[in-house]
């Protein structure tokens, strides 16, 4: 456990397991006010944590930890509860109008959020919540409050931090509030724990919020493993899906792949280079457009044989120019070849990860990359903007490659090889797909766990030690 939980303090090797299990938190309040988790990632607001959140909770329902799911109601005639599956509960929170509201004005309904949740809360016994997990620093605030005014231990995950974001700002993006980043200050200090994604993460909040680094926990999020594999469960051996004996070798990633394509109506032999996620500045898409243009413009042979999938909406300050991706492809004049698709569930996403040559992410910001891993998973390589978290996601020159800075012509250079060397997908996506199976969403789940003891540990200490 201890290489995906670091930073914790450790238990006592003569306690005994019975009494640490008895201690474990028995149901978590977790909050995510600006996102449901029923909703469609890759569209508005909702993207890899609306995936992190719904595939935790189910896993640490699995482990008899069962979670409460509070965000903001979206739309008129939602039911108040709704179960996402056993152990797992999502309840509707009104606060401010259903539509129309951006994620800049929630600040203003933290208010309204929070007297719902304590709604919630009274029409409970004493002690019904053991610990809030919080998600993003909207919800933090409300976190905050919720564990003071209930006695329970406050766990944090930022997802994305303003001062980070602000240090790496894409060419008209809009820069993060000052409110925002006195926000996140105050939740640092506040939470008994802090969830980072990867060791970068951890130091960053230690960097630049002055965290204590004894309260920050690293757990990489994980992935489906039965979902995003090189061959969907049916055409392959059960048996080798669930272990990852044979699944995944180069041959299944090319089966996958070719099978994939068929479905999709994609070309067999297609270099296909892939952008999947919410279409905003910040993901900058638009460098995949132009090293797409640069490399047509030196290899023109290569447009009756390239088809760029461009596949989510926008989102964020994306939406102000929700055509702008598609004038691009324009006056780039490579609108033949670039195909965009709305968001799709999924399913369909990992169909569109095995059917990619390579999935390309020039982030400016990443705190981990979710869809990094799950195209791997699928048997896809990545070529990547070395930012963030996905110098831990993705391999350099094994599962993908890493590329520094966001010019188009080093990613062109990258597809370059893609295109001249039309079993690198295969090679590399089996190496990937390997890869990939060590971030599975039960040794997430399990390490949350951990995390969830050392936060209800810490917290008895600090109200004993505040009362004593």
């Amino acid at each position: 456990m201890s290489q995906y939980v670091s930073r914790l303090g450790r238990r006592s090797p003569a306690a005994p397991s019975r009494l640490r299990l008895h201690r474990r938190p028995r149901r978590v309040a977790m909050l995510s006010v600006h996102t449901s988790p029923l909703h469609q990632p890759g569209t508005g607001d909702a993207g890899g944590m609306n995936v992190y959140i719904v595939e935790l909770a189910q896993r640490l329902a699995a482990i008899n930890i069962e979670v409460e799911i509070f965000t903001r109601a979206t739309a008129g005639g939602l039911p108040p509860t709704v179960e996402l599956s056993p152990g797992v509960l999502v309840r509707h929170v009104d606060a401010g109008p259903y539509e129309g509201l951006a994620k800049e004005e929630l600040p203003a309904q933290l208010c309204a959020f929070t007297h719902g949740v304590m709604q919630a809360w009274a029409g409970h016994r004493p002690g019904y919540y053991d610990l809030v997990h919080s998600h993003y620093w909207l919800s933090g605030h409300v976190g905050w409050l919720a564990a003071e005014r209930w006695g329970v231990p406050l766990v944090h995950a930022m997802h994305t931090m303003a001062k980070v974001k602000n240090a790496r700002l894409a060419d008209g993006d809009t820069p993060e509030p000052a409110a925002r980043v006195i926000g996140e200050t105050q939740i640092v200090a506040a939470a008994d724990r802090l969830i980072a994604n990867t060791a970068e993460e951890a130091d960053e909040l230690v960097r630049h919020y002055t965290a204590d680094r004894a309260k920050v926990a690293v757990v990489h999020p994980g992935v489906n493993l039965e979902r995003f594999c090189p061959l969907p469960q049916g055409t392959g051996n059960p048996a080798d899906i669930s272990v990852g004996t044979s699944v995944g070798t180069s041959a299944d990633v090319s089966a996958g792949r070719a099978a994939a394509r068929a479905r999709l109506g994609l070309p067999r032999d297609a270099l296909i280079p892939l952008f999947a996620g919410r279409i905003q500045p910040l993901k900058a898409p638009d460098v995949l457009l132009r090293a797409v243009a640069a490399l047509l413009d030196e290899r023109p042979e290569l447009r009756s044989r390239i088809v760029v999938p461009i596949v989510g909406g926008p989102s964020g300050s994306g939406l102000s120019k929700p055509e702008g991706l598609q004038k691009l492809a324009a006056r780039l004049g490579i609108a033949d070849v670039v195909r965009f698709r709305p968001p799709v569930g999924q399913e369909q996403l990992a169909d569109w990860f095995r059917a990619a040559s390579v999935l390309v992410m020039p982030s400016y910001s990443e705190s981990f990359g979710l869809v990094a891993i799950e195209a791997q998973a699928a048997g896809t390589p990545v070529l990547a903007a070395a930012v963030g978290g996905l110098p831990v996601a993705v391999r350099d020159g094994e599962t993908g490659f890493l590329v520094h800075g966001h010019d188009p012509a080093d990613y062109a250079r990258v597809l370059r090889r893609f295109a001249d060397d039309p079993a690198l997908p295969d090679r590399m996506g089996e190496a990937a797909a390997r890869h990939a199976r060590c971030f599975g969403w039960d040794t997430a789940a399990a390490a949350t766990a951990e995390v969830y003891l050392a936060a209800t540990q810490s917290h008895r200490r600090r109200v004993r030690s505040h009362h004593g």
